[in-house]
């Protein structure tokens, strides 16, 4: 489900944690804002509901009277949003009072939906002149000592209350998306920059596969120079394996080599037909020996991590001394415009390019050429080597026979058909593919795909 990428994830949690914190910061913020924006404004109008009441009086004909001023030009205002209305509520008092914004009346739910409270107060909305939401005070109050009552209501615009909270919430969100931008972005480059030894850890060590360096140097953070160290000793364990492979490889050729010699030397002192086998098969012990003690030295270098064989100079050393041995044949090279460096040891590379061009020297009739060429496509650490000659060719449903060992579809010509099978086995062990084909010159085409390093 996640990707692979540690960077993307600590960012990618970070952001969401950072999104999450400034959502819970914004729906706080703006809650409390509100709540104190309610409280403020129930307390503007019950300050204007007391000035009101203390700013009226009664005639003794019952007649309201008196002129308030509550200090705030949107009562004058019309259809403002911001109205006050006197109103009789007992018999003996006439005269309907109201401020000069209210141009029309507003009407007042009844005491059965909206009751008052102990104190003859109550609170509720109501819809305004335009269509504006409105919050009412209302509250009954005795003007004189015979009992006569006035209604007081006080009505403000509560959706500028709500025009001014929305206003803020914008505002606040985007002074908090800023915020989060900003934070998110000093989160991930100090995140990159957090995991920035992982990246020289990943050069260094490609810098160890391409052969250009033998171990993790530098200085490693005190959370990554573990893991430096543990790789430096596992390089250093795998320098010993090969090194001890190869002593002991050698140690069972320099065993093997005197016994078959021997044999070999005493089956052509003997003579004869007994002679002459006991000194073929000596001889073909010996190849057999060195052909598996080769096949076990690569098996102990392929997994290697510092070996690197640049292919052209190999290439071009190998085409002049088989040139100068075969003058009567043609030999062409052709090489790439980059570089290309096997990911192996010299001497496999030498072993197998070899003996592909001892083969198609023995069979060309003129002319033999050879490529070298990088793969591009999925995998573009893929080089090619392909050698063309103008021979005989194989038939294609004798080509996988060629690759036996010892198999030798002619044998007018002189050799042990070992090439081909060691070159296949070489091929194997570093898992490249060798294909034989029909060549555009008439005769056998060896093609060699093997792996480079970058």
């Amino acid at each position: 489900m996640w990707p692979r990428s540690l960077t993307f994830r600590v960012i990618a949690f970070s952001t969401v944690w950072a999104i999450l914190t400034l959502v819970v910061i914004f729906t706080l913020i703006t809650t409390l804002y509100r709540q104190a924006s309610e409280r403020g404004f129930d307390s503007l109008l019950s300050a204007h509901l007391f000035n009101l009441i203390g700013s009226i009086g009664i005639s003794d004909t019952g007649a309201l009277t008196g002129a308030p001023d509550l200090g705030d030009l949107r009562f004058s205002e019309p259809n403002s949003g911001w109205y006050w209305s006197v109103e009789p509520a007992s018999e003996g008092v006439h005269g309907d009072l109201h401020s000069s914004s209210m141009t029309r009346k507003i009407p007042s739910p009844s005491v059965a939906e909206v009751p008052f409270n102990a104190s003859f107060q109550r609170s509720y909305s109501a819809e305004g002149i335009d269509g504006e939401q409105l919050e009412v005070f209302e509250s009954e109050f005795v003007l004189d000592a015979k009992n006569r009552a006035a209604r007081f209501r006080v009505m403000g615009n509560q959706s500028e209350l709500e025009q001014e909270i929305a206003t803020f919430q914008r505002r606040l969100l985007t002074y908090l998306s800023l915020f989060g931008v900003g934070m998110i972005a000093i989160n991930a480059i100090a995140i990159l920059l957090g995991l920035q030894p992982l990246r020289r850890v990943r050069n260094a060590l490609a810098m160890v596969r391409e052969g250009t360096a033998q171990r993790l140097d530098g200085r490693f953070p005190a959370e990554i120079e573990p893991l430096a160290n543990e790789t430096n000793a596992l390089i250093e364990n795998n320098k010993r394996i090969v090194e001890r492979s190869r002593t002991q490889v050698g140690n069972l050729a320099h065993s093997l080599k005197t016994p078959l010699a021997v044999l070999l030397n005493e089956g052509r002192a003997l003579g004869g037909a007994k002679g002459q086998l006991i000194a073929e098969q000596a001889a073909s012990m010996q190849k057999q020996v060195d052909h598996y003690l080769q096949r076990a030295r690569v098996a102990a270098q392929r997994d290697s991590v510092v070996y690197r064989t640049p292919v052209a100079p190999l290439a071009q050393r190998m085409v002049r001394v088989l040139q100068k041995l075969n003058p009567q044949t043609s030999l062409s090279l052709s090489l790439p415009a980059t570089e290309i460096v096997f990911a192996g040891e010299r001497e496999d590379l030498e072993e197998l390019l070899g003996n592909l061009l001892e083969n198609a020297m023995k069979w060309a009739r003129s002319a033999v050429s050879v490529t070298v060429a990088p793969l591009a496509g999925k995998d573009d650490n893929l080089f090619e080597i392909s050698i063309d000659d103008d021979g005989p060719g194989i038939p294609e449903d004798k080509a996988r026979d060629a690759l036996k060992r010892g198999r030798r579809l002619d044998e007018t010509k002189p050799g042990t058909g070992l090439g081909l099978a060691i070159v296949a086995d070489l091929v194997n062990e570093y898992g490249g593919v060798l294909a034989l084909e029909r060549s555009g010159l008439g005769g056998l085409k060896a093609v060699v795909r093997l792996r480079s390093l970058p």
